[in-house]
């Protein structure tokens, strides 16, 4: 099995559109950036783990859980950009990028991010990252979830907030997947990110990871099953202390 050094990345930033603040909101008492660090912290894969932040708050907040800080620019537009800017000096194979509001993410998780790398053709793989079936109608049609089509391979055709495939013959057995938005870069890939233009699709429906797709890299997508909620709004909040309530 080949060797790769790895890191993992929490880009965290205090502005959100939906829910300003959301890292600090308490979750259990304990700020969601703190539970994050510390269930990154807490896993074997890594050897090291760092916060992303342009926020004096956020790392406080998270100086106290074992995970080294970074302090980048406040003007990057995605978390791609952030966590380049903070791994051009470090010597690492492999950068995972966790959301920082992700305070329930799990190793099996991980692994499955981390497992394309180690196996044979895995020079082909520029990222990876992971899908989750949808079933519900709702969900499936909500721009909030990107959706993700893939190859017979398992590489990424197209992101997108549009349900895709369309069924236009109302189809009754298509199969929708989430994009789940935890990354594992080549660390060569990932500092080319901030040098590439925007360009149409990446513009057009906010999806960074389509970046990568149109200046031709290859996105290994591993399906996952099981992810916990994601803090985006304050209804989300409360769905994770009701998930805290029925773990005690």
């Amino acid at each position: 099995m080949n060797r790769l050094k790895v890191i993992a990345m929490i880009p965290a930033r205090y502005a959100s559109s939906r829910f300003p603040g959301k890292l600090l909101a308490p979750l259990g008492g304990v700020p969601v950036i703190v539970r994050t660090c510390e269930a990154a912290a807490g896993m074997d894969f890594f050897s090291d783990v760092y916060v992303v932040t342009d926020d004096s708050r956020i790392r406080d907040a998270a100086a106290g859980t074992g995970v080294k800080c970074i302090m980048s620019r406040s003007s990057h537009e995605t978390g791609s950009d952030r966590i380049a800017e903070a791994a051009a000096g470090i010597d690492c194979d492999i950068i995972v990028n966790i959301q920082g509001d992700e305070p329930f993410i799990q190793a099996r998780t991980i692994a499955g991010v981390l497992e394309p790398f180690y196996l044979p053709g895995s020079g082909d793989i520029d990222l990876c990252t992971l899908k989750e079936r949808m079933t519900d109608k709702d969900e499936i049609a909500s721009p909030d979830n990107v959706k993700v089509i893939t190859d017979i391979n398992g590489f990424a055709i197209y992101f997108s907030r549009y349900p895709i495939p369309y069924p236009r013959d109302n189809f009754s057995d298509t199969v929708y997947y989430r994009h789940i938005g935890i990354y594992a870069f080549r660390k060569e890939t990932l500092m080319m990110f901030p040098k590439w233009k925007t360009l149409q699709n990446e513009a057009s429906e906010k999806i960074e990871c389509l970046r990568f797709l149109e200046h031709g890299k290859r996105i290994k997508v591993v399906e996952t099953e099981g992810m916990q909620v994601s803090i985006d709004t304050p209804g989300d909040l409360a769905r994770a202390e009701a998930i805290l309530r029925e773990r005690k």
